[in-house]
């Protein structure tokens, strides 16, 4: 181990040193990059400063999809050249665009179907661990898609519910279940434009088909594809996910977190979960409360255990369970270097392979779960929700032991922030109008009358192509000072905790019209509601402020924007697809897989809105970002003809003796 550190340092001395301040914000962050270069250990910041990114593969210039290829052709002169088979930059641009789709929206609605198979075998009895912990959430759900529930029991609805949801992911024709839930101008320009979605095996399958060589070759054609297949996943597998965990483990409220890498305790054996499905670290937590293990703790000289979470998972426990998180996808292989992990343990997605060595230098017990995500060096311990604790005790057992023989420098940097997190659907609607007249309805008036300017969800991954957290925080500081409400889920949740937006003092950075509206509710200007695939959430805030009224009759009426600043993964392509699809204009930033001034960026950028949906925008600079969204809410605002704010006046009896005698 001495001499790969040594080994490691002399490669890292010839490479290119990024000062640890201009690669993130977040001081914890940078004070484990210093030190994982003095040890000797390289970190994904490191490998993207001494890698380039492929110049053509970014502008999606190129077709590797057959053996002919893989086809190069010049982004400065799109049209200069064909592939070898005729395949025109934008064919191959789409087809592209589509694989992501397809990747992305695979992952996602993936996951919701695990939780729908859980949800099955809850209700068959053959799972124990687990129960129905919001019966009137299945309840709610059950009547948005049309089934009876008036004198049933639960479990007959459930069993009904169960039922219509397995027809997300396996009906070949027809329209999701969720559908129902989409405003109906919105889903009359889906039927209109044939993007309905049947069932996401049969998107997704069809969008791997028309994107392979020879197949689909107009990239219009291929663009439908890629909205009916991502809409299958916003309002079908993600929202699935979204759903059942809500039933199953309890729906979200909001709840005081402390985040950062402070979080962790020297004296405690410390156990990071990091991944996406709640499945995993809900039977965490019944582990680290386990008496025996407890015990075992104290008995190797802890004090207790510290149960941590990370990314997307550790966001739906700390807005069910309060349990701190450490921080987002860039500080997964930094908070290691701490020394003061005992155990990792992962499920699936944004899970770096880098995290292998990364823990073998500092002895830290890293552990893979889920049989789709393995990883050459980690220890799989396999999770089985028939017989969870068998996996989640090992966990804790082998973070034990490794506390007990801790041999490496301890150095936890002392900054501990705290964020008010787990604003679902449900909590938005009772906040704003109260136990027994819950609406949306404060929230549509105070757009109209020009309190809030609209409404932004800022959302999504970090980057090491960008600076940590720094776009996230500085373009939600501008929105919000605009009167923008800003909506989060994903890493960028962790970024604004971080920096103090997401608490209810946060306000006095806010305009006038939106600080006042949140020191009445007694809310943060920045709402959290949950893991990169609560998205969902969101989709359902739009529908609910089409539905209360007064903001026009389609999500691509609505004053509202989305932005994902440090976008990564496919997942990410398939969410903007999604929202863009769904009515919503939506702005990537770090990189756009598309050549500019072609055909296909015409469709996506301009044409899509023209039919009906939304569009692409595209920026790197935060302040160009929130000047976008904050010129298309002002544009939304002025069809809707409320872009003047009209603030309400209380009208007293001698005005209403006026009006009446007038």
């Amino acid at each position: 181990m001495e001499e790969e550190k040594v080994v490691s340092k002399k490669v890292i001395a010839k490479k290119k040193e990024i000062d640890p301040n201009d690669l993130t914000i977040c001081d914890a962050t940078a004070q484990m990059i210093i030190k994982a270069r003095k040890d000797g250990v390289e970190t994904a910041f490191d490998r993207a400063a001494n890698m380039k990114a492929c110049p053509i593969g970014a502008d999606s210039a190129c077709c590797k999809h057959c053996a002919m290829g893989p086809c190069r052709l010049n982004a400065k002169d799109p049209y200069g050249k064909v592939g070898v088979c005729g395949a025109t930059i934008d064919t191959i641009m789409a087809r592209n665009f589509a694989r992501m789709v397809a990747a992305g929206g695979a992952a996602h609605t993936d996951h919701g179907m695990g939780m729908l198979d859980l949800f099955r075998e809850v209700l068959n009895g053959n799972i124990k661990d687990y129960t129905i912990k919001n019966p009137q959430k299945l309840i709610e759900v059950a009547q948005s898609i049309g089934i009876e529930t008036e004198d049933r029991e639960i479990k007959d609805i459930a069993m009904d519910l169960y039922k219509e949801l397995e027809r997300t992911y396996t009906q070949v024709d027809g329209e999701i279940p969720f559908a129902q839930r989409v405003p109906e101008k919105t889903l009359e320009t889906w039927r209109k434009l044939g993007i309905v979605p049947r069932g996401a095996m049969r998107e997704i399958m069809e969008l791997m088909h028309r994107s392979h060589m020879g197949v689909d070759q107009h990239y219009e054609n291929i663009t439908k594809q890629c909205s009916r297949t991502a809409l299958a996943d916003g309002w079908g597998g993600s929202m699935v996910a979204t759903e059942i965990s809500d039933i199953l483990f309890g729906t979200p409220s909001p709840v005081a977190v402390e985040v950062n890498m402070g979080v962790l305790k020297e004296d405690q054996v410390n156990i990071i979960i990091h991944g996406h499905e709640p499945n995993l670290f809900e039977s965490i937590v019944e582990s680290v409360n386990e008496p025996t293990l407890i015990q075992a703790a104290k008995d190797a000289g802890a004090k207790g255990i510290n149960l941590v979470g990370m990314c997307c998972s550790g966001l739906e426990m700390f807005v069910r369970h309060g349990i701190p998180h450490a921080g987002n996808f860039m500080s997964t292989e930094a908070v290691l270097v701490t020394g003061a992990v005992d155990a990792m343990g992962v499920d699936v997605q944004c899970i770096k392979q880098g995290l292998v060595k990364v823990a073998d230098c500092y002895g830290t017990k890293l552990i893979t779960t889920n049989p789709r995500c393995h990883i050459e060096g980690a220890t799989h311990i396999e999770f089985h929700e028939h017989d969870p604790k068998a996996c989640t005790d090992e966990i804790v057992i082998q973070a034990i032991g490794r506390f007990k023989n801790r041999n490496m420098p301890i150095e936890i940097p002392k900054i501990v922030n705290t964020g008010v997190h787990g604003f679902s659907h449900e909590y938005i609607n009772y906040m704003l109008g109260g136990t027994f007249r819950a609406s949306y309805t404060p929230l549509n008036d105070n757009i109209i009358n020009g309190r809030i300017r609209g409404v932004a969800g800022v959302v999504g991954c970090t980057n090491p192509r960008m600076k940590q957290d720094w776009v996230h925080v500085e373009l939600v500081k501008e929105l919000i000072k605009n009167d923008v409400l800003v909506v989060q889920t994903g890493c960028s949740q962790i970024a604004l905790a971080k920096a103090g937006l997401t608490t209810p003092e946060a306000a006095h950075l806010a305009g006038p019209g939106l600080k006042e509206v949140c020191e009445t509710v007694g809310m943060p200007p920045v709402l959290g509601c949950g893991a990169c695939v609560d998205n969902s959430r969101i989709l359902i805030a739009c529908a609910e402020m089409v539905k209360t009224g007064g903001l026009g009759d389609s999500i691509a009426d609505l004053p509202v924007a989305g932005c994902a600043p440090e976008y990564m993964s496919e997942k990410a392509i398939c969410i903007g697809q999604y929202f863009v699809a769904s009515g919503v204009y939506t702005v990537f930033g770090v990189t756009f897989p598309i050549v500019e001034g072609t055909k296909f960026h015409k469709h996506l950028f301009e044409e899509l809105e023209q039919l009906g949906c939304g569009k692409w925008g595209f920026a790197t600079d935060p302040y160009e970002i929130a000047r976008m969204m904050i010129a298309h809410i002002d544009k939304k605002r002025k069809a809707l003809g409320i872009d003047k704010a009209r603030e309400r006046t209380l009208v007293d009896m001698a005005d209403r003796r006026a009006m009446d005698a007038a």
